[in-house]
Protein backbone atom coordinates (compact mmCIF):
# COMPACT_ATOMS: atom_id res chain seq x y z
CA UNK A 1 0.00 0.00 0.00
CA UNK A 2 1.49 3.30 -1.04
CA UNK A 3 1.97 6.05 1.49
CA UNK A 4 -0.14 9.20 1.16
CA UNK A 5 1.49 12.26 -0.32
CA UNK A 6 3.04 14.31 2.48
CA UNK A 7 1.42 17.69 3.10
CA UNK A 8 2.98 20.76 1.59
CA UNK A 9 5.03 22.75 4.12
CA UNK A 10 3.61 26.04 5.32
CA UNK A 11 5.40 28.84 7.17
CA UNK A 12 3.35 28.24 10.31
CA UNK A 13 3.78 24.47 10.51
CA UNK A 14 7.23 23.10 11.33
CA UNK A 15 7.97 19.86 9.49
CA UNK A 16 10.76 17.33 9.44
CA UNK A 17 11.27 15.15 6.37
CA UNK A 18 7.78 15.92 5.12
CA UNK A 19 5.99 14.73 8.26
CA UNK A 20 3.79 17.07 10.23
CA UNK A 21 3.87 16.94 14.03
CA UNK A 22 0.48 15.23 14.28
CA UNK A 23 1.21 12.83 11.42
CA UNK A 24 4.53 11.94 13.00
CA UNK A 25 3.06 10.86 16.32
CA UNK A 26 0.17 9.01 14.70
CA UNK A 27 2.54 7.18 12.37
CA UNK A 28 4.82 6.32 15.26
CA UNK A 29 1.94 4.74 17.16
CA UNK A 30 0.89 2.80 14.08
CA UNK A 31 4.41 1.64 13.31
CA UNK A 32 4.83 0.34 16.83
CA UNK A 33 1.48 -1.35 16.75
CA UNK A 34 0.45 0.73 19.72
CA UNK A 35 -3.10 1.51 20.74
CA UNK A 36 -4.64 4.91 20.20
CA UNK A 37 -4.85 5.25 23.97
CA UNK A 38 -1.96 4.20 26.15
CA UNK A 39 -2.50 1.97 29.18
CA UNK A 40 -2.26 3.78 32.50
CA UNK A 41 0.11 1.12 33.83
CA UNK A 42 2.70 1.81 31.15
CA UNK A 43 2.39 5.56 31.64
CA UNK A 44 2.84 5.24 35.40
CA UNK A 45 5.80 2.86 35.00
CA UNK A 46 7.39 5.33 32.60
CA UNK A 47 6.81 8.19 35.07
CA UNK A 48 8.40 6.21 37.91
CA UNK A 49 11.76 6.60 36.19
CA UNK A 50 11.35 10.36 36.70
CA UNK A 51 10.38 9.65 40.32
CA UNK A 52 13.57 7.64 40.81
CA UNK A 53 15.74 10.14 38.94
CA UNK A 54 15.12 12.65 41.74
CA UNK A 55 17.90 10.79 43.51
CA UNK A 56 20.36 12.29 41.06
CA UNK A 57 18.61 15.57 40.16
CA UNK A 58 17.56 16.69 43.63
CA UNK A 59 19.94 14.95 46.01
CA UNK A 60 23.20 14.75 44.05
CA UNK A 61 23.30 17.77 41.74
CA UNK A 62 21.13 20.32 43.52
CA UNK A 63 20.46 20.22 47.24
CA UNK A 64 22.76 17.79 49.02
CA UNK A 65 25.96 16.50 47.41
CA UNK A 66 26.98 19.63 45.47
CA UNK A 67 26.22 21.76 48.55
CA UNK A 68 28.45 19.40 50.55
CA UNK A 69 31.12 19.53 47.83
CA UNK A 70 31.21 23.35 47.81
CA UNK A 71 31.41 23.66 51.59
CA UNK A 72 34.47 25.03 53.40
CA UNK A 73 35.66 21.46 54.00
CA UNK A 74 36.81 21.28 50.37
CA UNK A 75 38.24 24.77 49.82
CA UNK A 76 37.60 28.52 50.01
CA UNK A 77 34.26 30.01 48.96
CA UNK A 78 34.28 31.19 45.37
CA UNK A 79 36.96 28.70 44.35
CA UNK A 80 35.06 25.47 44.90
CA UNK A 81 31.92 26.86 43.26
CA UNK A 82 33.91 27.79 40.16
CA UNK A 83 35.56 24.37 40.04
CA UNK A 84 32.16 22.73 40.17
CA UNK A 85 31.09 24.90 37.24
CA UNK A 86 34.10 23.94 35.13
CA UNK A 87 33.64 20.23 35.88
CA UNK A 88 30.03 20.39 34.71
CA UNK A 89 31.06 22.33 31.61
CA UNK A 90 33.50 19.54 30.69
CA UNK A 91 30.73 16.99 31.16
CA UNK A 92 28.53 19.08 28.89
CA UNK A 93 31.13 18.98 26.14
CA UNK A 94 31.22 15.18 26.19
CA UNK A 95 27.43 15.03 26.05
CA UNK A 96 27.34 17.46 23.15
CA UNK A 97 29.74 15.27 21.18
CA UNK A 98 28.16 11.89 21.92
CA UNK A 99 24.45 12.23 22.75
CA UNK A 100 22.94 12.54 19.24
CA UNK A 101 24.86 9.58 17.87
CA UNK A 102 24.06 7.36 20.85
CA UNK A 103 20.38 8.28 20.46
CA UNK A 104 20.47 7.67 16.72
CA UNK A 105 22.08 4.26 17.20
CA UNK A 106 19.55 3.23 19.85
CA UNK A 107 16.78 3.94 17.29
CA UNK A 108 18.36 1.92 14.51
CA UNK A 109 19.42 -0.97 16.75
CA UNK A 110 15.96 -1.34 18.31
CA UNK A 111 17.63 -1.33 21.75
CA UNK A 112 16.28 1.92 23.17
CA UNK A 113 15.21 0.33 26.45
CA UNK A 114 18.46 -1.63 26.74
CA UNK A 115 20.53 1.55 26.59
CA UNK A 116 18.20 3.27 29.04
CA UNK A 117 18.97 0.46 31.47
CA UNK A 118 22.74 0.53 30.87
CA UNK A 119 23.11 4.29 31.32
CA UNK A 120 20.73 4.42 34.29
CA UNK A 121 22.64 1.82 36.26
CA UNK A 122 25.98 3.44 35.49
CA UNK A 123 24.54 6.57 37.16
CA UNK A 124 23.40 4.39 40.07
CA UNK A 125 26.96 3.03 40.47
CA UNK A 126 28.53 6.50 40.29
CA UNK A 127 26.08 7.81 42.90
CA UNK A 128 26.93 4.93 45.23
CA UNK A 129 30.65 5.67 44.76
CA UNK A 130 30.13 9.14 46.26
CA UNK A 131 30.22 7.48 49.67
CA UNK A 132 34.02 7.57 49.34
CA UNK A 133 34.20 11.39 49.10
CA UNK A 134 35.41 12.44 52.55
CA UNK A 135 35.27 16.13 53.64
CA UNK A 136 38.84 17.03 52.74
CA UNK A 137 40.31 19.13 49.89
CA UNK A 138 42.16 16.06 48.63
CA UNK A 139 38.82 14.43 47.80
CA UNK A 140 37.41 17.40 45.89
CA UNK A 141 38.43 16.16 42.46
CA UNK A 142 37.03 12.70 43.13
CA UNK A 143 33.71 14.30 43.99
CA UNK A 144 33.80 16.55 40.93
CA UNK A 145 34.68 13.60 38.69
CA UNK A 146 31.78 11.53 40.00
CA UNK A 147 29.31 14.40 39.59
CA UNK A 148 30.54 15.18 36.07
CA UNK A 149 30.50 11.53 34.95
CA UNK A 150 27.08 11.08 36.52
CA UNK A 151 25.79 14.02 34.49
CA UNK A 152 27.13 12.50 31.27
CA UNK A 153 25.47 9.12 31.72
CA UNK A 154 22.31 10.62 33.21
CA UNK A 155 21.90 12.70 30.05
CA UNK A 156 22.47 9.61 27.88
CA UNK A 157 19.77 7.79 29.83
CA UNK A 158 17.49 10.81 29.47
CA UNK A 159 17.82 10.71 25.67
CA UNK A 160 16.33 7.22 25.57
CA UNK A 161 13.79 7.95 28.30
CA UNK A 162 12.50 11.06 26.51
CA UNK A 163 12.33 9.13 23.25
CA UNK A 164 9.88 6.72 24.93
CA UNK A 165 7.40 9.57 25.47
CA UNK A 166 5.75 8.95 22.11
CA UNK A 167 5.43 5.25 22.99
CA UNK A 168 3.35 5.95 26.11
CA UNK A 169 1.24 8.90 24.91
CA UNK A 170 -0.97 10.08 22.06
CA UNK A 171 -1.09 13.51 20.35
CA UNK A 172 -4.00 14.34 22.61
CA UNK A 173 -2.35 13.33 25.89
CA UNK A 174 1.35 14.01 25.38
CA UNK A 175 1.34 17.22 27.44
CA UNK A 176 -0.34 15.55 30.40
CA UNK A 177 1.89 12.47 30.22
CA UNK A 178 5.04 14.60 30.07
CA UNK A 179 3.78 16.77 32.92
CA UNK A 180 2.99 13.67 34.96
CA UNK A 181 6.55 12.43 34.52
CA UNK A 182 8.09 15.72 35.61
CA UNK A 183 5.58 15.98 38.46
CA UNK A 184 6.40 12.49 39.71
CA UNK A 185 10.06 13.49 39.62
CA UNK A 186 9.38 16.39 41.96
CA UNK A 187 7.20 14.31 44.28
CA UNK A 188 9.87 11.62 44.36
CA UNK A 189 12.34 14.32 45.29
CA UNK A 190 10.11 15.38 48.19
CA UNK A 191 9.90 11.87 49.61
CA UNK A 192 13.61 11.17 49.22
CA UNK A 193 14.65 14.54 50.65
CA UNK A 194 12.43 13.90 53.69
CA UNK A 195 14.22 10.59 54.22
CA UNK A 196 17.61 12.27 53.86
CA UNK A 197 16.68 15.17 56.16
CA UNK A 198 15.14 13.27 59.03
CA UNK A 199 17.12 10.06 58.66
CA UNK A 200 20.60 11.46 58.09
CA UNK A 201 20.77 15.20 58.78
CA UNK A 202 18.59 15.07 61.93
CA UNK A 203 20.14 11.78 63.00
CA UNK A 204 17.04 9.57 63.12
CA UNK A 205 19.07 6.70 61.69
CA UNK A 206 21.85 7.20 64.24
CA UNK A 207 24.51 8.11 61.69
CA UNK A 208 27.52 9.81 63.36
CA UNK A 209 27.72 13.52 62.53
CA UNK A 210 31.39 13.49 61.54
CA UNK A 211 33.54 12.96 58.43
CA UNK A 212 30.54 13.82 56.26
CA UNK A 213 28.87 10.47 56.93
CA UNK A 214 25.28 11.80 56.89
CA UNK A 215 25.76 13.02 53.30
CA UNK A 216 27.95 10.12 52.21
CA UNK A 217 25.51 7.45 53.40
CA UNK A 218 22.63 9.42 51.89
CA UNK A 219 24.32 8.84 48.53
CA UNK A 220 24.02 5.07 49.02
CA UNK A 221 20.32 5.42 49.76
CA UNK A 222 19.92 7.65 46.70
CA UNK A 223 21.61 5.07 44.48
CA UNK A 224 19.29 2.36 45.79
CA UNK A 225 16.28 4.63 45.26
CA UNK A 226 17.10 5.30 41.61
CA UNK A 227 17.96 1.67 40.96
CA UNK A 228 14.63 0.40 42.31
CA UNK A 229 12.32 2.93 40.67
CA UNK A 230 14.04 2.63 37.29
CA UNK A 231 12.95 -1.01 37.06
CA UNK A 232 9.19 -0.65 36.23
CA UNK A 233 9.69 1.07 32.87
CA UNK A 234 12.06 -1.71 31.82
CA UNK A 235 9.31 -4.30 32.35
CA UNK A 236 6.12 -2.39 31.45
CA UNK A 237 7.09 -0.58 28.23
CA UNK A 238 7.98 -2.80 25.25
CA UNK A 239 11.26 -2.39 23.42
CA UNK A 240 11.01 -0.02 20.46
CA UNK A 241 10.42 -1.88 17.18
CA UNK A 242 9.12 0.97 15.05
CA UNK A 243 10.19 2.76 11.90
CA UNK A 244 13.69 3.69 12.99
CA UNK A 245 14.57 0.14 13.97
CA UNK A 246 14.59 -0.73 10.28
CA UNK A 247 17.05 1.99 9.32
CA UNK A 248 20.40 0.85 7.99
CA UNK A 249 23.02 0.41 10.68
CA UNK A 250 26.32 2.16 10.10
CA UNK A 251 29.59 2.57 11.97
CA UNK A 252 30.00 4.88 14.94
CA UNK A 253 31.97 7.57 13.12
CA UNK A 254 29.80 7.29 10.00
CA UNK A 255 26.89 8.17 12.29
CA UNK A 256 28.25 11.71 12.49
CA UNK A 257 28.08 12.06 8.70
CA UNK A 258 24.48 10.86 8.80
CA UNK A 259 23.76 13.30 11.61
CA UNK A 260 25.18 16.17 9.57
CA UNK A 261 22.95 15.26 6.61
CA UNK A 262 19.91 15.04 8.89
CA UNK A 263 20.58 18.45 10.41
CA UNK A 264 21.06 19.96 6.95
CA UNK A 265 17.74 18.47 5.80
CA UNK A 266 16.04 19.71 8.94
CA UNK A 267 17.38 23.22 8.28
CA UNK A 268 16.04 23.15 4.71
CA UNK A 269 12.60 21.81 5.64
CA UNK A 270 11.90 23.31 9.05
CA UNK A 271 14.09 26.16 10.18
CA UNK A 272 11.72 26.90 13.04
CA UNK A 273 12.53 23.47 14.46
CA UNK A 274 16.23 24.30 14.31
CA UNK A 275 15.57 27.65 15.98
CA UNK A 276 13.59 25.90 18.69
CA UNK A 277 16.49 23.55 19.34
CA UNK A 278 18.80 26.56 19.64
CA UNK A 279 16.45 28.56 21.87
CA UNK A 280 15.69 25.58 24.09
CA UNK A 281 19.40 24.84 24.39
CA UNK A 282 19.97 28.27 25.91
CA UNK A 283 16.98 28.45 28.24
CA UNK A 284 17.34 24.82 29.36
CA UNK A 285 20.91 25.57 30.36
CA UNK A 286 19.54 28.45 32.41
CA UNK A 287 17.03 26.07 34.02
CA UNK A 288 19.86 23.67 34.79
CA UNK A 289 21.72 26.57 36.38
CA UNK A 290 18.77 27.31 38.65
CA UNK A 291 18.90 23.74 39.92
CA UNK A 292 22.65 23.30 40.02
CA UNK A 293 23.43 26.50 41.91
CA UNK A 294 20.17 26.98 43.83
CA UNK A 295 21.28 25.07 46.89
CA UNK A 296 24.76 26.57 46.73
CA UNK A 297 23.31 30.11 46.69
CA UNK A 298 20.93 29.33 49.54
CA UNK A 299 23.86 28.29 51.70
CA UNK A 300 26.51 30.84 50.64
CA UNK A 301 24.34 33.96 50.13
CA UNK A 302 21.37 33.52 52.43
CA UNK A 303 23.04 31.58 55.23
CA UNK A 304 20.96 28.42 55.05
CA UNK A 305 22.34 25.47 57.01
CA UNK A 306 22.53 22.04 55.35
CA UNK A 307 19.26 21.08 57.02
CA UNK A 308 17.55 24.32 56.01
CA UNK A 309 18.62 23.79 52.40
CA UNK A 310 16.88 20.41 52.42
CA UNK A 311 13.73 21.86 54.01
CA UNK A 312 13.68 24.50 51.27
CA UNK A 313 14.25 21.77 48.69
CA UNK A 314 11.22 19.85 49.95
CA UNK A 315 9.03 22.95 49.73
CA UNK A 316 10.45 23.75 46.28
CA UNK A 317 9.63 20.26 45.01
CA UNK A 318 6.06 20.52 46.32
CA UNK A 319 5.56 23.79 44.44
CA UNK A 320 7.32 22.59 41.28
CA UNK A 321 5.54 19.23 41.21
CA UNK A 322 2.07 20.73 41.64
CA UNK A 323 2.63 23.39 38.99
CA UNK A 324 4.10 20.94 36.49
CA UNK A 325 1.25 18.44 36.74
CA UNK A 326 -1.36 21.21 36.58
CA UNK A 327 0.23 22.93 33.60
CA UNK A 328 0.52 19.64 31.69
CA UNK A 329 -3.21 19.78 30.91
CA UNK A 330 -2.88 23.45 29.93
CA UNK A 331 -0.11 22.47 27.51
CA UNK A 332 -2.57 20.20 25.69
CA UNK A 333 -5.15 23.00 25.49
CA UNK A 334 -3.19 26.09 24.49
CA UNK A 335 0.08 24.62 23.23
CA UNK A 336 3.59 24.32 24.56
CA UNK A 337 5.05 27.64 23.42
CA UNK A 338 2.75 29.93 25.46
CA UNK A 339 3.53 27.81 28.53
CA UNK A 340 7.28 28.11 27.95
CA UNK A 341 7.16 31.88 27.33
CA UNK A 342 5.10 32.52 30.47
CA UNK A 343 7.38 30.29 32.56
CA UNK A 344 10.60 31.92 31.33
CA UNK A 345 9.17 35.39 31.96
CA UNK A 346 8.29 34.37 35.51
CA UNK A 347 11.79 32.95 36.02
CA UNK A 348 13.51 36.15 34.90
CA UNK A 349 11.36 38.30 37.18
CA UNK A 350 11.78 35.96 40.16
CA UNK A 351 15.55 35.73 39.65
CA UNK A 352 15.89 39.51 39.62
CA UNK A 353 13.87 39.74 42.83
CA UNK A 354 16.19 37.22 44.51
CA UNK A 355 19.20 39.32 43.54
CA UNK A 356 17.97 42.84 44.29
CA UNK A 357 16.20 41.93 47.53
CA UNK A 358 18.96 39.64 48.83
CA UNK A 359 19.71 41.90 51.80
CA UNK A 360 16.24 41.07 53.12
CA UNK A 361 17.55 37.75 54.39
CA UNK A 362 16.18 34.23 54.16
CA UNK A 363 12.57 35.34 53.71
CA UNK A 364 13.54 36.65 50.27
CA UNK A 365 14.85 33.29 49.16
CA UNK A 366 11.85 31.53 50.65
CA UNK A 367 9.44 33.69 48.62
CA UNK A 368 11.21 34.64 45.39
CA UNK A 369 13.16 31.37 45.38
CA UNK A 370 9.97 29.33 45.61
CA UNK A 371 8.53 31.49 42.84
CA UNK A 372 11.45 30.35 40.68
CA UNK A 373 10.55 26.71 41.27
CA UNK A 374 6.95 27.43 40.30
CA UNK A 375 8.07 28.05 36.71
CA UNK A 376 10.98 25.65 36.20
CA UNK A 377 9.00 22.41 35.87
CA UNK A 378 6.41 23.72 33.38
CA UNK A 379 9.18 25.12 31.17
CA UNK A 380 11.00 21.78 31.17
CA UNK A 381 7.94 19.67 30.51
CA UNK A 382 6.50 21.91 27.79
CA UNK A 383 9.87 22.03 26.04
CA UNK A 384 9.90 18.25 25.86
CA UNK A 385 6.35 18.05 24.48
CA UNK A 386 6.95 20.80 21.90
CA UNK A 387 9.75 18.75 20.41
CA UNK A 388 8.02 15.36 20.75
CA UNK A 389 5.12 16.66 18.67
CA UNK A 390 7.32 17.42 15.68
CA UNK A 391 9.54 14.32 15.54
CA UNK A 392 8.86 11.85 12.70
CA UNK A 393 8.39 8.18 13.67
CA UNK A 394 11.54 6.20 14.21
CA UNK A 395 13.71 9.25 14.85
CA UNK A 396 12.83 9.95 18.50
CA UNK A 397 16.13 8.83 19.97
CA UNK A 398 18.14 10.65 17.32
CA UNK A 399 16.25 13.95 17.63
CA UNK A 400 16.14 13.81 21.42
CA UNK A 401 19.85 13.09 21.22
CA UNK A 402 20.17 16.25 19.14
CA UNK A 403 18.00 17.97 21.78
CA UNK A 404 20.49 16.86 24.42
CA UNK A 405 23.39 17.91 22.24
CA UNK A 406 22.10 21.39 21.51
CA UNK A 407 21.41 21.78 25.21
CA UNK A 408 24.86 20.61 26.19
CA UNK A 409 26.58 22.40 23.32
CA UNK A 410 25.96 25.61 25.24
CA UNK A 411 26.08 24.01 28.69
CA UNK A 412 29.06 26.17 29.50
CA UNK A 413 26.79 29.24 29.49
CA UNK A 414 25.14 29.05 32.91
CA UNK A 415 28.22 27.72 34.78
CA UNK A 416 30.50 30.20 32.99
CA UNK A 417 28.21 33.18 33.53
CA UNK A 418 27.77 32.19 37.16
CA UNK A 419 31.51 31.79 37.69
CA UNK A 420 32.31 34.98 35.74
CA UNK A 421 29.94 37.17 37.74
CA UNK A 422 31.20 35.66 40.99
CA UNK A 423 34.83 36.17 39.95
CA UNK A 424 34.32 39.78 38.84
CA UNK A 425 32.37 40.78 41.95
CA UNK A 426 33.97 38.52 44.51
CA UNK A 427 30.46 37.74 45.80
CA UNK A 428 28.49 34.52 45.11
CA UNK A 429 25.24 36.53 45.01
CA UNK A 430 26.19 38.07 41.65
CA UNK A 431 26.11 34.59 40.13
CA UNK A 432 22.32 34.96 40.15
CA UNK A 433 22.61 37.66 37.49
CA UNK A 434 24.58 35.35 35.24
CA UNK A 435 21.87 32.69 35.36
CA UNK A 436 19.11 35.26 34.77
CA UNK A 437 20.90 36.55 31.66
CA UNK A 438 21.01 33.04 30.20
CA UNK A 439 17.27 32.59 30.83
CA UNK A 440 16.52 35.96 29.24
CA UNK A 441 18.60 35.12 26.17
CA UNK A 442 16.71 31.84 25.75
CA UNK A 443 13.38 33.64 26.02
CA UNK A 444 14.34 36.18 23.35
CA UNK A 445 15.49 33.41 20.99
CA UNK A 446 12.23 31.51 21.50
CA UNK A 447 9.86 34.38 20.70
CA UNK A 448 10.20 34.20 16.86
CA UNK A 449 9.68 30.41 16.79
CA UNK A 450 6.34 29.34 15.36
CA UNK A 451 4.51 26.15 16.28
CA UNK A 452 1.46 24.18 15.21
CA UNK A 453 -0.40 23.84 18.47
CA UNK A 454 -3.86 24.79 17.15
CA UNK A 455 -3.77 22.03 14.59
CA UNK A 456 -2.56 19.55 17.18
CA UNK A 457 -5.45 20.35 19.49
CA UNK A 458 -7.98 19.54 16.77
CA UNK A 459 -6.28 16.22 16.02
CA UNK A 460 -7.24 12.99 17.77
CA UNK A 461 -10.34 14.70 19.15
Amino acid sequence: MSAPEPPRPTPDLPEFAGITPTDGMAAAASAQGGPSRTGKGAVFAWGLWDWGSAAFNAVVTTFVFTVYLTSSSFGPSGTVEAQLGWALAAAGLLIALLAPVTGQRSDTSGRRKFWLAVNTYIVVALTAAMVFVAPDPSFLWLGLLLVAAGNVFFEFAGVNYNAMLTQVSTPRTIGRVSGLGWGLGYVGGIVLLLIVYFGFIQGLFGVPDEDGWPVRLAMLVSALWFGLFALPVLFAVPEYRGVGAGRERIGFFASYARLGRDIARLWRQSRHTVWFLLASAVFRDGLAGVFTFGGVLAASVFGFSAGEVIIFAIAANVVAGASTIAVGALDDKIGAKPVIVAALTGLVISGMLVFFLRDGGQIVFWTAGLALTLFVGPAQSASRTFLARIIPPGREGEVFGLYATTGRAVSFLAPTMFALFVALSGQPAFGILGIVLVLLAGLLLLLPVRGAQERLRSDDA
